[in-house]
């Protein structure tokens, strides 16, 4: 969930958006979706360009997360699945599960765990970020990622289509209720990983803070060098001492429009 897809042009690094149905006879697509090539360790993702496709802010929650090996890992608000096939691809995690609300996202995203052969590793779960008491132990994941709906009821416009609306929109759920359900779920001294709005800092800090989940890390993103952030990646650990470091500006864009090197490096993986 976030950002939607045309603002941060991932398309310019995709190129198998419009693959021929018939090249996967085992692949069921209903009408509308598509195959997408991830172009990292030959994964790809179904999507449904009306219903939701992920944006660039997924591509650099998944980098930003740093997972160390062997942890068990819970991404919420995990829509189609991305964020957890991109963990997949980049760190050796022992578990990645997603939760998301829409049973439509929960489907496609299965379909692609199974596309890409990742049953054994990945579980998508249908189900509500303000009842993970209900369902799971408390302190049964060592990292939480999110990449939850950016806008309250005042800020924008809200989509007519229901589905991004609730990707973009504190519909369904809060800040505050993605991070009250992380600090159920991290064990002592666990990581929370996400993406925000700069905008709305100073709020996520304080709710982090009264969920016992201090700021550790912080990297403010932007779209070309001489704009303003539009982005923010957030790491905070349960439980931690008081100390934040802030990293150096994440620029995306060169001048001719063009990515900055670290962005590819970003799309393919670590180097």
């Amino acid at each position: 969930m976030g950002l939607e897809k045309d603002m941060m042009k991932p398309d310019k690094i995709q190129t198998d958006k419009n693959q021929d149905r018939g090249d996967d006879k085992n692949i069921f697509l209903r009408p509308d979706e598509r195959i997408d090539d991830l172009q990292i360790q030959g994964f790809r993702i179904i999507q449904n360009p009306e219903k939701f496709c992920f944006g660039m802010d997924a591509v650099l929650l998944s980098d930003y997360a740093g997972i160390k090996k062997d942890s068990r890992v819970m991404d919420l608000c995990s829509g189609t699945g991305i964020v957890p096939i991109l963990l997949e691809a980049k760190y050796e995690a022992k578990y990645i599960e997603g939760l998301e609300y829409q049973d439509d996202c929960v489907d496609m995203a299965r379909r692609s765990v199974s596309m890409n052969g990742l049953e054994g590793k990945i579980r998508m779960s249908a189900g509500d970020v303000r009842e993970v008491k209900e369902h799971y132990p408390q302190g049964s994941f060592d990292y939480v990622t999110c990449n939850p709906p950016y806008m309250t009821g005042n800020h924008g416009q809200a989509n007519k289509n229901y589905g991004k609306a609730i990707a973009r929109h504190e519909i369904l759920c809060s800040l505050e209720d993605v991070v009250k359900a992380a600090k159920w779920l991290l064990k002592e001294t666990g990581h929370l990983i996400m993406v925000h709005r700069p905008f709305r800092l100073a709020e996520i800090f304080y709710c982090l803070k009264e969920n016992k989940l201090e700021p550790k890390r912080m990297r403010l993103v932007y779209p070309y060098v001489d704009k303003e952030p539009n982005m923010v990646l957030i790491e905070a650990v349960k439980g931690g001492k008081q100390r934040i470091t802030v990293e150096s500006p994440l620029i995306i864009y060169k001048k001719d429009g063009s990515y900055m090197d670290e962005i590819y490096k970003i799309y393919g993986g670590r180097v």
